[in-house]
């Protein structure tokens, strides 16, 4: 089970639904949603949990890059 705000490593398999999404999955096949990944296909990048979702498929978890995270993190602390 993943939470938010946990950092994992995942590839980027193919693009998502949103034109800017990026699609990778874990081992048991759950799906990784990746915002503006879409450039980053067929390759490993470091993502942070912005929420997870159940539904009757199974799991989604949904992310952000880390390094978009961490520049979003500089701008509030600046502000």
């Amino acid at each position: 089970m993943v939470l938010p705000g946990e950092s994992m490593n995942v590839f980027i398999l193919k693009e998502g639904k949103e034109s800017y999404q990026g699609v990778a999955y874990l081992e048991d096949g759950t799906m990784v949603v990746v915002d503006n990944a879409r450039k980053l296909i067929n390759k490993n990048v470091d993502v942070v949990v912005t929420s997870v979702l159940q539904t009757t498929a199974g799991r989604m978890i949904f992310t952000k890059l880390k390094e978009e995270m961490d520049r979003e993190e500089l701008k509030m602390a600046k502000h």
